[in-house]
């Protein structure tokens, strides 16, 4: 272990020497001020350990996705590896499954992560609260470094602290009560078994965290006093996010953090830590909020948010991971359909946006529409969705209890999906957009009636028994070689083209519009035709 920790500090020491010192100086309740830095490159400039890092307290949501992609994408774009690390130092927050679901969402979006908690590597384990003794072990090196303290007060006295701070209107912030104890009260409450924690002293009142952000520039973070000193290790033995996260970016040899924008305010705080350990800290860049249509923050709780809901709707991963990269990113050009592969080689930090995106499913529909297409022109994806799309078929066609077209498998619904590509955003909106190719066509129906009103009465009967008769002779063959098959009808029947299109429309679909003539009859067996049109004529009246 320690043969591998001393390898990542090594490798952490070769980062780029652009990185912005820690102004020791403190911040709560500051204000940011930010540049755009002139002339500065924000790119790497060498291979990258990056890492996602969320914290299991609710499934995956759009946001998330969208920092571990752009995570991934600096990865595969300089080279490096990408981390997957659960941070679940808030045991009373956590969410039963929450940890499966993200790693389970980030493989269905294809961002294969190099290392994680079951994808061992040096800097395992993943999770945080199997790295207990790690993060006590360093609170105790910060102890012996003069750089915290042990605090004995209980929660009665901090909750009056901050009542007393808030009627005040100051920020509240603890007092240091405990840092003025001398050793021996210190020893007195130890051997009493007084509860503690361990708070970082942060550092003197001032200007406090400048620093280059790669997204907002120079930042220089100032208020008017220190931030508060901020508990590292709690009465439970157990971590805080910041001395966790700290840690852990160290540990594991993280050289740049990309995560939301909510983070930015508790960057200095960590700078500060990174400092009091006498390490280098990462690069960073905080990713712009998420917003609603109405301009309220995207969270969980909303209908946009999961992930899931997204997976359940039936949206595509590549479709939604081309969305994802589009929120707060732009690869330059006209182009918007990008596959995944195609993002890892345009990737760059310095087209990253500082504006919040709003997130809409209009945009978001139409990529889906275009990636379906795109799938199913690509033989082994279109497998995968015609697969799919067979079993949402099967339960609708169960469901409707029609007389079903016994002939549909999965070819037949490969097929189906090329046919009906155009109206489609969904796979499963195939049935809707054309129910008629899996259960045969109700002739009873207002549709049917009102389609077969456009044929002249003398002509219905004429004009089907041309199409039984013109089939005699006729072998399966594609599309292209049934252009003619209305013609001929009409001409052994003594009528219009455009009547002959329509009676077959009645027969094989019960309604006036849909795929073209030819793509349907290549569509169905010829059995099924013949059928088809039987029924038909059983289904006008005896006068016609």
């Amino acid at each position: 272990m320690l043969s591998t920790v001393r390898g990542l500090r090594n490798a952490a020491s070769r980062r780029a020497a652009s990185h912005v010192q820690t102004n020791r100086r403190s911040l709560t309740h500051a204000h940011a001020h930010a540049h755009a830095p002139p002339g500065d490159s924000v790119e790497p400039s060498g291979p990258v350990r990056v890492r996602f890092a969320p914290s299991p307290t609710g499934m995956l949501h759009l946001g998330g996705l969208r920092t571990a992609l752009f995570n991934y994408l600096l990865a595969r774009r300089y080279g490096g590896a990408f981390i997957l690390r659960i941070e679940d130092t808030d045991r009373a927050r956590l969410v039963p499954g929450a940890a499966e679901n993200i790693a389970r969402t980030l493989d269905w979006a294809g961002l294969r992560y190099d290392e994680g908690p079951d994808r061992p590597g040096p800097g395992a384990p993943y999770v945080q609260s199997q790295r207990t003794d790690i993060y006590r072990a360093h609170a105790h090196e910060l102890l012996e470094r003069g750089a915290a303290y042990r605090c004995f007060c209980d929660t009665h006295r901090l909750a009056a602290l901050r009542a007393e701070a808030e009627a005040q209107g100051r920020p509240p912030m603890y007092d240091r009560r405990c840092m003025r104890l001398s050793q021996r009260q210190i020893d007195e409450q130890l051997r009493a078994g007084t509860p503690h924690t361990i708070r970082l002293i942060a550092p003197e009142p001032g200007d406090a965290g400048r620093f280059r952000d790669l997204v907002y520039g120079h930042m220089h973070f100032r208020g008017p006093a220190g931030f508060d000193d901020a508990v590292l290790l709690k009465s439970d033995g157990l971590a805080t996010y910041h001395l966790a996260s700290v840690v852990d970016d160290h540990l594991m040899g993280i050289t740049h953090v990309l995560r939301g924008e909510e983070w930015l305010v508790s960057t200095p705080k960590h700078r500060a830590l990174f400092d009091a350990f006498g390490w280098r800290a990462p690069e960073y860049a905080h990713l712009p909020l998420l917003m609603n249509p109405d301009g309220s923050k995207l969270s969980k709780r909303n209908r946009d948010g999961p992930v899931q809901a997204y997976v359940d709707a039936g949206y595509l991963p590549q479709a939604l991971v081309n969305y994802a990269a589009l929120l707060g990113w732009h690869p330059g050009g006209e182009n918007e359909v990008h596959a995944l592969r195609d993002l890892e080689r345009a990737f760059s930090l310095s087209r990253l946006s500082r504006a919040k995106s709003v997130v809409s499913r209009d945009r978001l529909d139409w990529l889906n529409r275009q990636h379906l297409r795109r799938a199913l022109a690509d033989p082994d994806a279109a497998r995968a969705l015609s697969a799919q799309a067979a079993r949402e078929v099967d339960a609708r066609v169960s469901a409707a209890a029609a007389d079903a077209n016994p002939t549909v498998d999965t070819d037949a619904v490969l097929h189906a999906l090329r046919m009906c590509a155009d109206r489609l955003t969904f796979t499963h909106e195939l049935f809707d957009a054309a129910p008629f190719l899996f259960v045969r066509p109700d002739l009873n129906s207002a549709a049917a009636a009102s389609t077969l009103a456009k044929v002249p009465t003398e002509l219905r009967l004429p004009l089907l028994q041309a199409a039984d008769g013109a089939l005699v002779d006729a072998t399966p063959a594609p599309a292209e070689m049934w252009t003619g098959f209305a013609k001929q009808v009409a001409h052994a029947a003594g009528a219009q083209p455009k009547h002959a299109m329509m009676a077959l429309r009645f027969a094989l679909t019960g309604q006036a519009s849909g795929p073209k003539i030819p793509e349907l009859l290549a569509f169905f067996p010829l059995s099924e035709i013949r059928q088809r049109l039987a029924r038909a004529v059983e289904s006008l009246p005896l006068s016609q």
